[in-house]
């Protein structure tokens, strides 16, 4: 039986979605925008900040993007939190659901900090950690304290990450590659300590959204599996693009390893999928690239603005992201305006830090380069062609 609907939905998650839709009128707006871009200093943006949702919580003696960042990461962590103190049943599985997402992240942070750094002040690493993925403080420490030997190795993955929310997506990429590689389970080291970390976070990432991506398909059903289908679709799509561009001039472009590597990295769903991706795991450049991507018209205008170098591909993808994030808020009685409301605070704090970038280096005339703006008047998208 699918989750809500008119009828029912307010019974357990009508306060919840309530917070989150009075949470979605503090998004910085056009206006405000406005104001923002005529500053001269951060001094000025926090002023400015004081009118919005923000309030005065910058208002800290140290003013620098990444504080201000930091500021608005707490304000968004503060505020899913009290989400998920009031959230219930299923809800409640799909708000701690999107937390995984930042515990991959924090995850591979640590990993490569201690990798690359033995000797790294072990505070100095868990404070980069993104705070809606966090783990607690026992499990932190102790995967910065891992040894770098076959025994630490078996031991981080057995009594360390096998125990947090993400320990799943660890037990199966190992059996997958230990099937793989026709190694027994005793040879955990060989698999994370020859492995590059970004062919571990990728294959992390791909099992976390499919099991994002079935749980709401199988297990939720109703208008929340027809919103998030799309918006999981958009990101998995999204990933096996990007892990194929990020791929050229690496050992993943080879041709032996299109197919047997990279191609296992692409998630199982999309609208890429299975034909698409199929194409992917057999393209060596980006005309390559392009050829696949011009039988999808919403991935080929993407690409044409990456190959023009109007955007970035990251940008591209952030705004087709943001209208979809935004149309999620257009139904009633389902989970999806709680995913979208997560992913657009992000794109919205990224936007003020590059802002707030462009001051500090003096570079104004740069500040609409990457800033995607969100629920506004003058979108792209919204504006009739």
């Amino acid at each position: 039986m699918s989750v809500g609907g008119l009828a029912t939905f307010s019974i357990n998650d009508g306060l919840s979605e309530g917070l989150v839709r009075g949470f979605r009128l503090g998004f910085i707006d056009d206006v405000e925008q406005h104001h923002l871009a005529q500053c001269e200093t951060l001094e000025d943006v926090c002023l400015n900040l004081v009118e919005t949702d923000y309030g005065s919580i910058l208002q800290s003696e140290e003013k620098s993007p990444s504080a201000i960042r930091d500021a608005m990461l707490a304000k968004l962590t503060a505020e899913f939190e009290y989400l998920r103190s009031t959230a219930v049943g299923p809800l409640a599985q799909f708000l701690d659901l999107i937390t995984y997402d930042y515990m991959i992240d924090n995850v591979i942070l640590i990993l490569k900090a201690v990798l690359n750094n033995p000797n790294a002040v072990v505070e100095d690493i868990i404070s980069e950690a993104h705070p809606l993925g966090k783990l607690s403080e026992s499990t932190l420490k102790s995967i910065c304290a891992f040894e770098n030997t076959p025994r630490g190795y078996s031991e981080l993955y057995q009594t360390v990450l096998i125990d947090t929310p993400i320990g799943k997506y660890f037990k199966q990429f190992l059996a997958e590659e230990s099937m793989k590689q026709t190694q027994d389970s005793g040879e955990v080291q060989n698999l994370l300590e020859e492995m590059p970390t970004t062919k571990l976070e990728n294959s992390l990432r791909k099992l976390y959204l499919e099991d994002f991506h079935s749980f709401c398909v199988k297990n939720l059903g109703g208008e929340t599996a027809v919103l998030m289908d799309i918006l999981l679709k958009a990101r998995a799509d999204a990933t096996a693009i990007n892990i194929t561009l990020n791929s050229f001039g690496t050992s993943l472009n080879e041709p032996s390893m299109r197919q047997s590597d990279r191609k296992m990295l692409y998630p199982s769903f999309g609208a890429l999928y299975p034909e698409g991706t199929n194409a992917l795991s057999f393209v060596g450049d980006e005309d390559e690239l392009q050829a696949v991507l011009r039988n999808y018209p919403e991935y080929r205008s993407i690409f044409d603005k990456y190959v023009t170098e109007e955007k970035t591909i990251d940008d591209a993808f952030y705004e087709r992201e943001v209208m979809l994030n935004e149309i999620a808020f257009d139904g009633q009685a389902n989970y999806a305006c709680f995913y979208a409301f997560v992913r657009l605070k992000e794109q919205e704090i990224r936007n003020l830090v590059w802002l707030c970038e462009c001051i500090v280096q003096r570079q104004k005339s740069r500040m609409r380069q990457h800033y995607i703006p969100i629920f506004s008047q003058d979108s792209a998208w919204r504006v009739p062609g």
